[in-house]
């Protein structure tokens, strides 16, 4: 639980007091590979702290084609934030690329935070933004480069994770086929 005390901190001031009531309210949970944490056309229940594992965000694009957006890793919070919010259905996916370890906290146990904690919404929000600019600075530098500059910044942006996820998936997240990558990675080694 430490791990979730010190991400929520760098975003606001909390007593031990109101720490507790947060931690008392998240229920462990383990995912297996390949599992889904939300789905495109359900309505996101959920947000969980990531204490172990690797996610990915998916959409399927116009030709059904299944796209790799965005890879999570452990220390921070996953939840398609803005529909579960809102209660409305999810567009994306996130699915575990590896066994994930979390902490989950339902809708009912998040309001109760809410509700009880002063500025929690604040708090929320700026680790919120924080997630979007991380995933901005993560993902734009990709899109006027050729597939080579592609893949060395997904190595140097995601350095932990090119070995732990499948190639398909860096190849869709890199909008290139998977052949392609496999030449890039033998050309650079």
């Amino acid at each position: 639980m430490k791990e979730l005390t010190d991400f929520i901190l760098q975003f606001g001031n909390l007593n031990k007091q109101q720490i507790s009531f947060i931690v008392s309210k998240a229920t462990r949970l383990t995912l297996s590979k390949d599992e889904y944490f939300s789905e495109a056309g359900k309505i996101p229940r959920q947000v969980a702290f990531i204490l172990d594992g690797i996610f990915r965000l998916s959409y399927h694009n116009n030709e059904g084609e299944e796209i790799t957006n965005y890879f999570i890793n452990g220390n921070q919070f996953l939840a398609d934030y803005e529909n579960f919010e809102s209660n409305l259905p999810s567009t994306d996916n996130l699915q575990a690329v590896t066994k994930c370890e979390l902490l989950i906290f339902s809708k009912k146990n998040w309001e109760e935070i809410t509700n009880t904690i002063i500025d929690w919404d604040k708090i929320a929000d700026k680790a919120y933004r924080k997630c979007l600019l991380e995933t901005i600075e993560k993902r734009s530098p990709l899109v006027s480069e050729d597939a080579t500059t592609r893949y060395l910044l997904f190595l140097e942006k995601f350095p932990t994770l090119a070995n732990r996820i499948p190639l398909s998936y860096i190849a869709s997240y890199l909008g290139i086929t998977q052949q392609s990558l496999s030449r890039i990675r033998k050309n650079i080694q």
